[in-house]
């Protein structure tokens, strides 16, 4: 099974049990607290981590962090761009 299809499986799943949580919640409170958590588990500590990773392969984070390497970079490209823009 492709990541990405386990991905969404998850969000969908997280989602459906938050409204769920939601819909249940004048009759029962603790469990309907218990389905909103678990949601929001899934897409913030299993779902996220999973699509950031996916999405991040391949990538050099060496990139995209602040070093003086790189601020010198943005530095001449400013230098570079035309007043009138």
């Amino acid at each position: 099974m492709k990541l990405r299809y386990f991905i969404m499986l998850i969000v969908l799943a997280s989602i459906g049990s938050i409204v769920y949580g939601f819909t249940i919640k004048a009759d029962s409170h603790k469990e309907a607290d218990r389905y909103i958590g678990m949601g929001t588990v899934g897409l913030f500590l299993i779902a996220m981590p999973l699509f950031l990773i996916k999405e991040s392969k391949g990538k050099k984070m060496k990139d995209y962090m602040l070093t003086k390497e790189n601020i010198d970079k943005m530095k001449m490209k400013d230098r570079k761009k035309p007043e009138n823009q």
